[in-house]
């Protein structure tokens, strides 16, 4: 059986005319997960709760030739929770194909 050469994005899938949105797309995990559904192709949407880094992310994947846009949204408030929503249905065009909820918190509390 040939080897198969998955050296190239573009020889495994294609996200072409997908749009995807992706909480907490600035840092670690999520970062990463914008990057690989841009590279493939998708429309991608990500937000972050600190403007300074999402410009620099923004302007990152811009250099890359990669479709992302980004909005400044706290997902723990239900008004900007809605922001968001009817941002992504107006810049989709009412079309979401993929959600990556990505946004999470530690809180540590003693034991009682």
């Amino acid at each position: 059986m040939a080897q198969a050469d998955n050296s190239r994005k573009d020889n495994r899938w294609s996200l072409q005319g997908m749009t995807a949105l992706v909480t907490g797309g600035t840092k670690g995990i999520g970062y990463a997960i914008v990057e690989e559904l841009a590279a493939l192709g998708a429309r991608t949407h990500t937000c972050s709760r600190n403007k300074t880094d999402l410009n620099k992310c923004l302007l990152d994947w811009e250099a890359k030739g990669f479709q992302v846009t980004g909005s400044v949204c706290d997902v723990s408030s239900q008004a900007q929770r809605e922001k968001l929503i009817n941002t992504i249905s107006s810049e989709f065009g009412g079309k979401l194909n993929i959600l990556i909820n990505n946004v999470g918190t530690l809180i540590s509390k003693p034991t009682p």
